[in-house]
């Protein structure tokens, strides 16, 4: 099938390759120039496991192109997916500009029947307004061209989005009754037809509905992780291991182990952003949702709790202290820093006066770019980037951990603890048994797991 992808986001550029990869022609469309250039000369222009290479075996093979031609990415496919920013807006709610835009675009070049695809976050309603921005585009060309819109949200994890992608637990699809949206269907039931050969996986509803779905998920796996957070922060007062308690309700079959990790807060382009955006349509009706609230405020203040313990155990006034963190993308396998704890963690560090030495196995480079805009300059210059985790200790009261990389799971301590001035670990994602710290030597913090503390 003829595909277009407009947006070579995180989102977009996932879709696209792996669409190709399948065996379909894919047009990726982006307005940066500079994003298109790197693309074409074998870049990528984020970190994704899998995805270099998949992007670069289907260039080779000639099913899938980058470039910025609007009107030949409308003239390319059939089926055009919108895959651009919803970033958040100063009320919260999802800033819609870039996928209206990308819709006036299609209405704008058209000249026969299209399916567009809303693949971006949206909120509830959007769908209309595609449909109503494609429409005024059309009739103020004097084309009488036919159209179905559909929602079809990802659901791709950062870090594993290939594999989610191309083993997908289910497929969203949202398209109207109308002779159009049944046509729509059943070139989405062909598009998606190589993931339902073992077993039907699709989910099929109406528009809103499947625009909705999506925020309910995002916001329902957020609430998972601030409900352990808030659970965590109990337990270190009334001297519970956490981790115990995660065990024995995750056996539970009706709760499950996943996302009941407690830990420094949830970050990303997802979670924050979804949350916001829900609770901002719900004020839209009238309505109150009081627990999202609750799990945006829960995650806000979660994410000072690492710095808080620092602070505890070493002093309100941090000057003449210096501390190396480990970790600063907001999750494993990927360079993303948006919304990460581990910013919050420096910010506090620095205002009580210390110094940071940081590392991150892939996100040194947005680390950068991202402290330059969080920090004036003499703040920037008490950061030290270092070159691996060795060089970050060197010199620091104490190791900071804020992002479980696999490769800060097996550490040597005896080196840690050689080049530690005291040998304290502040652990922001329980990689470590408390037990086995204590007996290598450690004064170790968690999270929810103070009973088990060593000093």
């Amino acid at each position: 099938m003829k595909i277009t992808i407009i947006g070579t986001g995180y989102v977009g550029l996932v879709t696209g390759a792996c669409l190709a990869e399948l065996g379909n022609d894919v047009f990726c469309l982006d307005v940066d120039q500079r994003k298109i250039d790197l693309l074409n000369s074998g870049g990528i222009p984020i970190h994704e496991p899998g995805l270099e290479e998949v992007v670069a075996r289907n260039r080779a093979a000639g099913r899938i192109q980058f470039s910025t031609d609007v009107a030949a990415s409308v003239a390319h496919g059939d089926v055009q997916f919108i895959a651009v920013g919803t970033p958040p807006d100063e009320d919260g709610s999802a800033d819609l500009q870039y996928v209206l835009a990308a819709a006036r675009n299609i209405g704008q070049h058209m000249t026969g029947f299209k399916v567009i695809v809303d693949k971006s976050t949206v909120p509830v309603g959007t769908g209309d307004r595609v449909k109503a921005a494609l429409q005024e585009a059309l009739t103020a060309r004097g084309v009488d061209a036919t159209f179905s819109v559909v929602s079809n949200p990802e659901f791709l994890k950062e870090g594993a989005a290939v594999e989610d992608f191309m083993r997908p637990d289910r497929i969203v699809i949202g398209h109207d009754k109308t002779p159009e949206g049944e046509k729509a269907a059943a070139m989405m039931k062909k598009l998606y037809a190589p993931f339902n050969r073992n077993h039907e996986r699709t989910f099929w509803m109406d528009v809103r509905s499947a625009e909705f779905t999506k925020y309910a998920a995002n916001s329902m796996l957020a609430t998972r992780i601030s409900f352990m957070n808030e659970l965590a922060n109990l337990a270190d007062r009334v001297g519970v291991d956490i981790e115990a308690v995660r065990h024995g309700i995750g056996s539970d079959p009706r709760i499950g182990h996943s996302f009941l990790y407690a830990g420094a807060g949830y970050g990303g382009s997802c979670f924050p952003k979804d949350v916001q955006a829900l609770e901002r349509t719900a004020r839209q009706y009238d309505q109150d949702l009081l627990i999202l609230r609750a799990v945006e405020a829960v995650n806000d203040k979660q994410k000072l709790v690492l710095g808080q313990k620092v602070i505890k155990r070493f002093g309100a006034d941090l000057n003449g202290h210096h501390f190396a963190i480990w970790g600063l993308a907001f999750k494993p396998n990927t360079d993303d820093m948006r919304e990460a704890p581990a910013r919050v963690l420096v910010r506090q560090l620095l205002d009580a006066g210390a110094t940071v030495a940081v590392y991150d196995p892939v996100a040194m480079e947005e680390a950068k770019r991202v402290l330059a805009l969080d920090l004036n300059a003499a703040e920037l210059a008490r950061v030290r980037f270092a070159t691996s985790p060795t060089d970050a200790l060197s010199g620091a009261e104490a190791l900071v951990i804020v992002t479980e990389w696999k490769a800060f799971r097996s550490p040597d301590f005896v080196k840690i603890k050689t080049l530690l001035k005291h040998a304290v670990i502040f652990d922001g994602r329980n990689l470590f048994a408390p037990e086995a710290m204590a007996e290598a030597g450690f004064e170790y913090h968690g999270i929810g797991r103070s009973i088990l503390t060593r000093s």
